[in-house]
């Protein structure tokens, strides 16, 4: 069932009224407890942080780095470095909005069994998600390639400014992984750093790279939870990549309704009991009250 509408323009998206039709479906799909939530960089878009594919998408301008490229050589870490250096403080900066506010409430009052979410801002646990899974880690995490330790992303960030005085200059916008556009004369000036416990590996963000796979468990322990749900709502993702789309067809095939709000078509939908287009915040504030969540 597609109940897909003409979405409002994103400048109108959090002040446009919900259609109490939409919400119904919606919770009626829904019913009951035990729902997995499943979301992606669309969630996001209303606390600043652009998506990949959507309205705000940032892939128009460029293919983010892969592992590959990441481990490949200095230069490509250098070019990482810098831009996810610039674009840092929209991440640091950003704020839980409506949506993932409204998940917490659904989870607080038992209506969501388990959150999985393919974003790496942090916002689900800022709003009160602690225990989201990342699927794709946070980059609010550094881990050596080397000795694999972790370490706090704001202690590396305090190192980076260090080696690199007066780099930072006005806060730029940054792509869903951290990246941020910058012009190679600033990024060939850029220092890097290494790791302070083994003195000598490269540091990488805690996150899942393209190109790069999930690790085994973190996978498993999703599918456990798509099998433990009773129903799936999938918020704001493409499922373009198959890290997403694979926890839906896994809850198809079990029979398992599934729901999708997003602005956009989704690798998923021939899968979706009900599919809307309608923006997040608004609409999952409108089904958390509609709940009694």
């Amino acid at each position: 069932m597609d109940t897909t509408a003409s979405a409002p323009p994103a400048e109108a998206a959090a002040e446009a009224p919900v259609p109490a039709p939409a919400v119904e479906a919606i919770a009626g799909v829904l019913a009951g407890r035990g729902v997995l939530v499943l979301s992606g960089a669309g969630l996001s878009t209303e606390s600043g942080i652009p998506d990949y594919r959507g309205e705000t998408g940032s892939r128009r301008r460029g293919t983010p780095m892969t592992y590959q490229q990441f481990i490949g050589g200095e230069s490509d870490r250098q070019r990482y470095w810098a831009r996810s250096h610039l674009g840092w403080r929209t991440i640091a900066g950003a704020r839980p909005n409506a949506g993932h506010l409204a998940v917490a409430r659904l989870a607080g009052a038992g209506l969501v069994s388990g959150v999985v979410t393919q974003n790496v801002d942090g916002l689900h646990a800022a709003a009160g998600t602690p225990e989201a899974v990342e699927l794709h880690g946070s980059l609010h995490r550094v881990r050596c390639l080397e000795c694999g330790d972790r370490s706090s992303r704001v202690h590396l960030e305090e190192r980076l400014d260090q080696a690199n005085p007066g780099f930072r200059g006005p806060a730029a916008v940054a792509n869903p992984d951290g990246d941020a556009d910058l012009p190679q004369e600033r990024v060939a000036a850029f220092r890097t750093v290494s790791c302070q416990v083994c003195r000598a590996g490269t540091l990488k963000p805690d996150v899942v790279f393209f190109g790069e796979s999930v690790p085994k468990p973190r996978v498993e322990r999703c599918y456990a939870l798509v099998d433990a749900a009773s129903a799936l709502l999938v918020l704001g993702s493409s499922l373009t990549v198959m890290s997403g789309l694979r926890f839906v067809r896994h809850a198809a095939k079990q029979g398992k309704p599934v729901v999708i709000v997003n602005q956009g078509p989704t690798r998923g939908d021939e899968l979706a009991a009900l599919r809307v287009a309608l923006p997040l915040g608004a609409t999952l504030t409108a089904l958390a009250d509609r709940l009694g969540a």
